[in-house]
């Protein structure tokens, strides 16, 4: 164990918290690591949306050039972040078990707007869709940066709320409380979107390795969380299959019950009019090509069109 892995992480408190978390357990395993913390693209350019950038992975994109230039050997991820098709030389090491997969939204005062008319910022295509499908009467605005960025610009607008994954605000302890102050006097406050279908592999943290270092490999596949690692591979190929990336509103997130794995995943239109949607339980061993068969249902159920009216309008 005489080799030191470089940890490869973003530079945002989020995370920096993931790498961390990595080291911790790689070095409970006897192993020498370091953290090297490089800036991405997607918290460079922050004037855009994100399928306006045009750029596949663009949150894991510097850090998989730093991988092939050898400047670190692993690198961890937000596992939604990262792109279903991984670049070449570049393999998936491990899957960390999965924290809260759900959505939240984070707002201000009271829940009164839900009843009237109201202001959500999101950054993600798939919220804006399932917020749109619950409440057609709304206006949803982009909301892009890292989870600190984003709170503030909450705090600091006249929004009524915003939405964000759990997890990202539970591992730092951004979770609002009822006496949490705000700025300006006013109280955030949260509530969990039980009704909102996650992104593929949300709460969910993989570490990608080079597929020739076999050292790294070896050391990273200790964290990997089976559980976890087959249900985002099953969320994933649901997406590969309907050919999402960021730029559709796709959500899935598949569990494990007992022996059996329950699934439920769905595709959208992007002003949340339209809704394909699919639920099923099988036996835990028809795993392997689950996400691709239900993603395939949907598009033989109108998912096809809808795929490429989302894209035409994404390139206009």
């Amino acid at each position: 164990m005489s080799k030191t892995i470089k940890i490869g992480t973003r530079d945002s408190e989020l995370a920096l918290w993931q790498a961390n978390a990595v080291q911790t357990k790689l070095n409970d395993l006897g192993y020498k690591t370091q953290i090297v913390a490089v800036k991405s693209q997607g918290d460079l350019l922050l004037n855009k949306p994100l399928y306006e950038l045009g750029i596949t992975g663009i949150f894991t994109k510097t850090l998989d050039i730093a991988m092939i230039n050898g400047q670190v050997d692993i690198a961890v991820h937000s596992m939604k972040d990262v792109p279903t098709a991984l670049p070449v030389g570049i393999v998936q090491g491990a899957v960390l078990e999965r924290a809260n997969e759900r959505d939240i939204l984070v707002y201000k005062n009271n829940l009164d707007f839900l009843e009237n008319n109201g202001t959500i910022a999101t950054g993600s295509l798939r919220r804006q869709a399932q917020w749109l499908h619950q409440y057609p009467n709304h206006k949803v605005v982009d909301l892009r940066g890292n989870v600190n960025l984003r709170m503030q610009k909450l705090n600091e607008s006249n929004w009524n709320g915003a939405i964000f994954a759990a997890a990202g605000l539970e591992r730092i302890g951004l979770i609002p409380t009822k006496s949490a102050k705000a700025g300006e006097g006013k109280d955030l406050e949260y509530i969990n979107l039980d009704w909102m279908i996650p992104a593929p592999a949300q709460g969910a943290m993989v570490i990608v390795a080079m597929a020739n270092d076999e050292f790294s490999k070896e050391a990273v596949a200790q964290l990997n969380h089976l559980e976890t690692d087959i249900c985002t591979y099953i969320e994933r190929q649901f997406l590969k299959t309907l050919e999402g990336g960021c730029t559709a509103p796709i959500g899935a997130i598949a569990k494990f019950s007992e022996d059996t794995i329950e699934f439920k995943g769905a595709l959208f239109s992007l002003d949340g009019k339209q809704k394909l949607e699919v639920e099923k339980v099988v036996p835990i061993e028809q795993w392997k090509k689950l996400g691709y068969e239900l993603a395939k249902e949907i598009l033989n159920n109108g998912g096809t069109e809808l795929m490429k009216n989302i894209k035409n309008s994404l390139n206009k």
